[in-house]
């Protein structure tokens, strides 16, 4: 199942960035996009995912120093075009991969592309990880470890709803039941002619 392939690459990632566990770290992708493309991609999706999820942690600091915040807003903002640009370069491979298939009479087309789903299964992995973290916490109160593990037990159902579901649609798309239709990210706020304010400067 692809959803297997895919939380299991999710699971190394989170692993490995977490050796060092600084968003400063060098990143290298153990798989080359021209004999592994979807292990490739899923790699780098979810390292960009994990840095993300630690920027975001730091950038709530109280005490952060506004140049520092302001410095790491600007790594967010980047961090969140090429999240954006990796879901389209996976759904771009289920594009190639499903080219040449002959789509059914009555053939429905889903609420999500397949790599909106990847992009929320590797979040989950994320909030998994770091739940299951504050579950096991050995300085934290009995209330607050039980109240995690609920959490935690939700989330790993919610990781099984939505591989089932993703594997689910691949499969309909493979027997044509269902057919893919992309849509570009129109992101408005990094074009320097659709923000008005980066227009301004120009």
């Amino acid at each position: 199942m692809f959803s297997d392939k895919a939380n299991k690459i999710f699971q190394t990632v989170i692993d490995k960035y977490h050796v060092a566990n600084t968003v400063d770290q060098s990143f290298e992708n153990p798989y080359d996009r021209n004999t592994h493309l979807i292990e490739h991609l899923l790699y780098r999706k979810c390292w960009i995912d994990t840095v993300q999820w630690h920027y975001e942690d730091i950038i709530r600091d109280p005490q952060i120093d506004p140049i520092a915040a302001l410095t790491l807003k600007r790594k967010i903002d980047a961090s969140n075009q090429d999240r954006t640009d990796m879901v389209e370069y996976v759904d771009g491979y289920f594009l190639d991969q499903y080219s040449d298939l002959n789509i059914k009479d009555g053939a429905t087309i889903n609420t999500e592309s397949p790599a909106w789903a990847v992009d929320r299964m590797s979040i989950l992995a994320l909030k998994i990880y770091h739940m299951n973290e504050e579950a096991t916490r050995t300085d934290a109160s009995t209330d607050h470890i039980n109240a995690c593990q609920k959490k935690l037990d939700i989330l790993l159902e919610q990781r099984i709803d939505l591989s089932t579901a993703l594997d689910q649609l691949l499969e309909d798309i493979s027997k044509g039941n269902k057919y893919m239709k992309v849509y570009k990210q129109m992101k408005m706020y990094n074009d320097d002619e659709l923000n008005p304010v980066l227009r301004a400067l120009k």
